[in-house]
């Protein structure tokens, strides 16, 4: 429940639900209260910060400092678990096996299906738990890494973790006090070395998934609104939300 609940009134706070809210809040002020100045201020800022987090140059200056903590790994550290966490997944038995891995998840598998095969003998650890899905996360990056050649017989699942806190726990079990790459969203690698770290761990960063964008672009792509580039945003917010809660609680949150 408080899982549940957690969740709901973080996604009420990202920039999309609540610029949304500030604006129907503006239209009713503006339709049924003689508010007139307060509701036309809000409606035009809500309006205008939405309009500056889809542009790429806002919403990319926003990510690119937390992206940019930890560098690709491409060392060759001896390891015997390569940890993917969990994210966002479905479950369509009629899919093609990646589909099945919405947002942030397939960058993070297959980024860890390269650093497997780059380390012979190590595991393959993949993390996330059941949603209202029939399999749990971990399951359905595993039958992706399966479809892209990795033996089952390589593959371990912890899938009862519901975030980056529990995934954390689970993992100490199984690492104990040895070594082992952590991969994850280059957005979201800065707080899990803290969860995990805070357990007394020794992950190896190792960022997917960058999204913020240093390479040149067409003007076209930098002067339109994007939903992609709202997404940026987004992530920045959350993660710039989940680490300030993770500080309150003193290293201890919840993903």
């Amino acid at each position: 429940m408080l899982f549940n609940l957690k969740k709901f009134i973080g996604g009420l706070l990202m920039p999309l639900p609540a610029l949304l809210l500030l604006m129907g809040l503006a239209l009713l002020l503006l339709w049924f209260t003689r508010w007139q100045k307060s509701s036309k201020a809000i409606l035009t800022l809500s309006w205008l910060f939405l309009l500056l987090f889809s542009l790429q140059p806002v919403a990319d200056r926003l990510l690119r400092p937390i992206e940019a903590e930890y560098p690709t790994y491409r060392g060759n550290d001896p390891v015997n678990y390569i940890v993917v966490l969990g994210g966002g997944y479905t479950f369509n038995p009629d899919w093609a096996p990646s589909s099945n891995l919405l947002g942030n998840s397939l960058p993070r598998v297959t980024e860890g299906v390269r650093l497997y095969l780059a380390h012979p003998g190590a595991k393959l650890v993949f993390t996330g738990g059941k949603g209202a899905r029939t399999l749990s996360s971990a399951e359905t990056a595993a039958r992706v890494a399966e479809s892209l050649g990795v033996p089952r017989s390589d593959i371990l699942l912890l899938d009862r973790p519901r975030d980056t806190e529990q995934e954390a726990a689970q993992v100490a079990r199984l690492a104990g006090q040895q070594p082992f790459i952590l991969v994850t969203s280059a957005n979201h690698l800065p707080r899990a070395m803290r969860f995990f770290e805070a357990k007394g761990l020794h992950p190896i960063p190792a960022p997917a998934n960058q999204l913020a964008i240093v390479s040149p672009l067409n003007i076209w792509d930098r002067v339109m609104p994007s939903a992609m580039f709202l997404g940026h945003s987004e992530r920045a917010w959350y993660e710039t939300l989940g680490s300030l809660w993770q500080r309150l609680k003193g290293a201890d949150g919840a993903d």
